[in-house]
């Protein structure tokens, strides 16, 4: 997971910070000293980490924070703020032509995900009611231009190719012709990479920019590889101009320290970032709420996205009343499963949550247990799904067999499912004014 070590590291520094109470100087700096070691570590650029600690020390060191009522808070606050600062203040969106299409420029080296990332981005676009072509301009690596289109049929999105025999400028060029034809109104280039920067790559690139003038520039690299990501950002900056960073297999990286230095070391900013295989998991990049969840404060925002882009706005005012009720079955459950399922892996979803980062660092969560619950549901019948009363021991017996799960599981889920629907009870009974004490029981 993203800025996992990072994170817990922070946390368990502010953790002891917060539980001092009344704080000194002493007290600051050595807090900050942990920091800087845990931000080190991360692989975060030496110079930006000493720079962040001189800023986040000039403004916690005074008057004003160590006499508050909160002075740890303050320092977290503090440092919560220069966090969104060294990583781009706020989030950087895609420009757009005034008069379409626009040509966006995807560049990069080799094995940085390109490609795919180029596919997850229209996808991204289609989404957001744009028409997006991709165009394969990649004519040296082996089979790039059927991967492309691989990729476009899978998200649906159409590629315009004039095989590997056409030089990628005349393919760039007559893309804009074809989008213009079929009212495409973004243009997304899928240009060659290399193995390294070099002077033939940088003369093609810069051939493209010249002739095309694109709207957005923009390198995707690979955060797996930490500070080669920053130095190569900053050599395509240099020689080439770019206007933004996709970051792919944020997801793997477990320290994040290019996400934290790339910004700094080119001055351009982070746009998105991949966060798994799918084409959702393609995130528009808010340095706010990635500081936030590096603090352990969750990203309640990104969270409440994620549902509204994977629930059914009817089925779900239909599960409100069916709760209200007391009529939620078997079959609402597993609907409900496979939304959050859709939403990506439940530690990631659960780690969002304010004050959940630290908490879920021991537990263990299978994604497997899930697939076992629908096994176990899916082996009902329509009648035992609708009124889970009526699953006596001969049913759970045979519920077992058929979905291949010891007995004993199938006993606790319909516990823990019942357990849910006293629980909903209680929330509508609440809402109606009724009152009562509320119980949790499947938390006892």
């Amino acid at each position: 997971m993203a800025f996992e070590s990072l994170s817990d590291k922070l946390q368990d520094v502010f953790k002891k910070l917060k539980g001092k109470g009344k704080l000194n100087e002493k007290d600051v700096k050595e807090a900050l000293r942990e920091v800087k070691l845990a931000l080190l570590e991360a692989d975060v650029n030496f110079k930006i980490v000493k720079q962040f600690i001189n800023n986040v020390t000039e403004k916690a060191i005074g008057n004003e924070v160590l006499q508050s009522l909160t002075p740890g808070q303050q320092v977290i606050k503090i440092v919560h703020s220069e966090l969104i600062d060294l990583m781009g203040g706020s989030q950087s969106r895609l420009t757009f032509a005034s008069k379409p299409p626009t040509i966006i420029m995807m560049v990069g080296l080799q094995g940085a995900g390109k490609t795919t990332t180029s596919g997850k981005l229209a996808g991204n676009l289609r989404k957001q009611g744009k028409r997006p072509l991709l165009a394969a301009c990649d004519i040296y690596r082996p089979a790039a231009i059927k991967q492309l289109q691989v990729v476009g049929g899978s998200y649906s999105i159409p590629v315009f190719a004039l095989g590997d025999k056409v030089k990628p400028l005349e393919i760039a060029k007559a893309s804009i012709s074809h989008a213009k034809e079929n009212n495409n109104d973004v243009i997304i280039i899928d240009t060659a990479g290399r193995l390294h920067i070099d002077q033939e790559l940088m003369g093609e690139l810069k051939e493209i920019k010249g002739e095309l003038k694109p709207q957005e520039i923009l390198l995707v690299v690979d955060a797996m590889t930490g500070q080669d990501a920053v130095n190569v950002a900053e050599a395509f900056n240099t020689e080439l101009g770019i206007d933004g960073i996709i970051m792919t297999k944020l997801d793997g990286d477990t320290r994040g320290g290019a996400a934290l230095s790339v910004r700094q070391v080119t001055g351009k900013p982070i746009k998105y970032v991949g966060m798994g295989e799918k084409m959702e998991d393609l995130e528009a990049f808010h340095p706010d709420r990635m500081a936030s969840r590096i603090l352990g404060m969750g990203d309640v925002l990104s969270l409440i996205e994620k549902a509204q882009e994977n629930f059914d706005e009817a089925q779900a005012r239909e599960l409100e009343k069916k709760m209200r009720n007391n009529e939620f079955t078997f079959d609402d459950f597993l609907n409900q499963l496979q939304q959050v399922k859709k939403m990506g892996p439940l530690k990631s979803i659960l780690g969002m949550l304010p004050g959940m980062g630290n908490a879920m660092q021991d537990v263990d969560i299978n994604e497997k247990d899930l697939l076992h619950v629908e096994a176990i549901i899916s082996s009902m019948t329509k009648k035992e799904r609708s009124n889970s009363n009526i699953i006596n021991g001969p049913r759970k017996k045979r519920i077992a067999k058929g979905s291949g799960r010891p007995i004993q599981e199938v006993n606790r889920l319909i516990k823990q499912f019942e357990d849910m629907k006293k629980m909903m009870k209680q929330f509508s009974d609440m809402s109606k004014g009724k009152k009562g004490k509320m119980n949790f029981p499947f938390l006892r």
